[in-house]
This record gives structure tokens, sequence and C-alpha cells, in this order.
């Protein structure tokens, strides 16, 4: 069930079922999401506590980090530890850390990160994972929520398993970030990405867990919807298609696959990207929420 990872505190655990940690874990649902403590970091992580950290995010989808009053220089440096970052293309970057995307949110400039959605999936290569730290945020109000997409796939009927097993799904940054554009940066944008094709279902490359990888913020439709879904008459096909990929992304929204976040200055997630989405809750308006993300790169979706 939805919990709010500053009020409920299970006990802290070792998770011996994959090895022992050289950090405490605590976890807050019994589907995604876990608060890491006993870890600074301002260090440099060692192998063994990046390691560590790296399976850790494989099996609980999210981590929750407390009181990290890091730089941004530390920021971007213990992000890198898990891979190349991204510059993002479309929003905003910290001044002297092109790899921070900066988002700056209160009176007259509320947010628009209230949808759900995997971070850069429109990318050829989309994310691994991303690192948000919060710089500033209201006392009340401004939570994310995190999904598991494995339980969402694994909780599927088989019917439709079979259904979407050989589903490619088209990902496009343009519908939420063309916007904002003129018509000239919206052609140059649209030029350098264009919409790009990713399997319904995809396999962690570490984990080898089936993922529902489509997002109502960058899927825009099925690539091949008619070559692999039969129809009797023309509107079937079109109708069915919006039909199956409205439910798809209805599967975000079931509270037992997710995990929400009150946050507080200081605070750090890191998530993967390749088997969760998230929503940004936009409840807080004119309050001033600022956060800093550092987007690690990944692979390309199989």
């Amino acid at each position: 069930m939805l919990s709010a990872v500053d009020e409920t505190r299970p006990a802290v655990t070792h998770a011996q079922d994959s090895g022992s940690w050289p950090f405490t874990i605590r976890r807050h649902t019994p589907t995604i999401g876990a608060e890491v403590g006993d870890i600074d970091l301002r260090e440099p992580l060692d192998d063994d506590t990046y390691l560590a950290l790296r399976r850790a995010l494989v099996k609980f989808k999210v981590l929750f980090f407390r009181d990290q009053n890091i730089t941004p220089a530390q920021h971007v440096a213990v992000a890198r530890r898990f891979g190349e970052l991204e510059v993002h293309p479309m929003i905003s970057h910290h001044p002297d850390h092109p790899e921070l995307v900066v988002f700056g949110h209160g009176k007259g400039n509320p947010g628009r990160e209230n949808l759900y959605h995997s971070d850069v999936s429109w990318r050829e290569v989309p994310s691994m994972a991303s690192m948000l730290r919060c710089v500033e945020c209201p006392e009340v109000g401004g939570d994310t929520i995190w999904i598991n997409m494995v339980a969402a796939y694994e909780n599927l009927s088989d019917d439709v398993k079979t259904r979407i097993a050989r589903l490619q799904a088209v990902h496009d940054a343009m519908p939420t970030f063309g916007q904002a554009l003129s018509d000239e940066q919206y052609a140059n944008m649209r030029k350098k990405y264009p919409p790009m094709v990713h399997p319904v279902v995809r396999t962690h490359p570490e984990s080898g867990e089936k993922i529902l990888y489509v997002n109502e913020g960058f899927t825009t439709h099925l690539a091949n919807f008619a070559k692999e879904q039969p129809y009797r008459i023309g509107s079937d096909f079109r109708l069915g298609e919006m039909d199956l990929l409205q439910y798809l992304y209805r599967q975000a929204a079931a509270p037992e696959y997710q995990v929400r976040l009150k946050w507080q200055p200081n605070t750090i997630a890191l998530w993967d990207n390749r088997s969760t989405q998230h929503y940004a809750v936009q409840d807080y308006y004119p309050a001033v929420r600022h956060m800093n993300r550092a987007t690690i790169i990944g692979d390309r979706p199989v």
C-alpha cells in the first residue's frame, strides 16, 4: 500500500537474502522502496559500498538517503560512480555543473512533472538511474511517488501478457517538452531527438526481470499494433490500440505498486529508471520547491 516514508519506520534489517550491506536498510513497502542509513555521500564510495548500493538499487528500485548535505560537485561525483551522466537538452542546468538539471518551482512557475513517467525514455539509450536532491521544499506537499513496474507487469493477466509480448511502443519528448519551444527550436529539437521505438516489455539487464515499459509522459502510441493485433474493421484498429495503451498506462496508478516520499532539505532519492516510474505531486503551489537531479545513462531496452 502507499506509504509515506518519513512516517513508516520499520525495523532496520541487513537484507541477509542479498548479502551483507555496509549500511543499514529500512524497507518501506513490501513492493518498493528502502531508506539507506549509516552512509555519508560526501565521501567517495569505495568499491564494496558502491557495489552494495547498486545491488540494493536493483532489489528495492528506489533508495532514500536523509541528511545528506552535499555540494553540487559532490552530487555529480556520487552519481557518476554509477555511470556516465547525461546533459539534458531541454531542462535548465546548474550554472557550474551541466550534469545537474534544476527544478525550481514557486510563485509564477508551477511544476509540470505531475504525470507518471520514466526519465528520458524518449532517448535511443534511456537512463539507467536518476539521483534527485532536495535543496528547498515546502513544509507540507510536493511529495514524489515511485512505482515498481516489474510488479505492474507480473500482475497482468496471462492474456494481456500474451497480447503485449511482441509489441513496440513509440516514445517522444516533444509532446511534453515541445510546448515551451519556438517553432525554430521545436524543429531543431525534433531533428536531434526523433521519436524512438522500445519494447512494451523490456528485460532488466542486471536482474533479468520483465518490466512494463510504457508511460503516459512520453509513450505516444504502439508502433506495430496493427501487425500484431488483427482487427475486424478499420475503427477497431485505432480504438483497440488506444484502449490497450490506456490500460497499460493505468497500471502505474495502483497503490499496491507505489511508495511515497515526503521530502526534507538534503534528502536524496536514487531510483532505477529501467524498472520504475515516478510522479511529482503538484499540491504545493505557490510554495517553493527547488531540486537538483543527475541522470545516469543506461542501455538500449531489449
